[in-house]
């Protein structure tokens, strides 16, 4: 399968999720924090709509109700991409990069 193209609206944030990396781990890797906490699928902190891209959950039972699934919302710290997708997560940011730190020059 490879790597995914994942989008989050409405910040036009963009990146690739690889095989069997969760949503929220590779929007991680690419610089974008999503809402999230307890990372196994029960709190419901990184609940977010999607376009209906296929995705898989790496548990058997998902903090979605029927209904949810229906509307094609997702939980991204326990979501594996299986093709392209859209999520829309309003509260997505992206993450400061960090400044690199002088280096201390040599004393004569």
């Amino acid at each position: 399968m490879g790597t995914c193209r994942v989008r989050i609206l409405p910040k036009e944030f963009a990146f690739d999720a690889e095989e069997g990396e969760t949503l929220l781990r590779a929007a991680e890797r690419a610089g974008i924090k999503l809402p999230s906490s307890c990372r196994n699928g029960t709190c419901r902190t990184c609940l977010c709509g999607s376009d209906g891209g296929p995705v898989r959950y790496l548990v058997e039972w998902p903090g979605l109700s029927f209904d949810e699934r229906q509307a094609h919302d997702v939980l991204p710290c326990v979501a594996v991409a299986e093709g392209d997708i859209t999520l829309i997560a309003p509260a997505a940011r992206r993450l400061p990069q960090p400044q690199p730190q002088p280096q201390p020059q040599p004393q004569p």
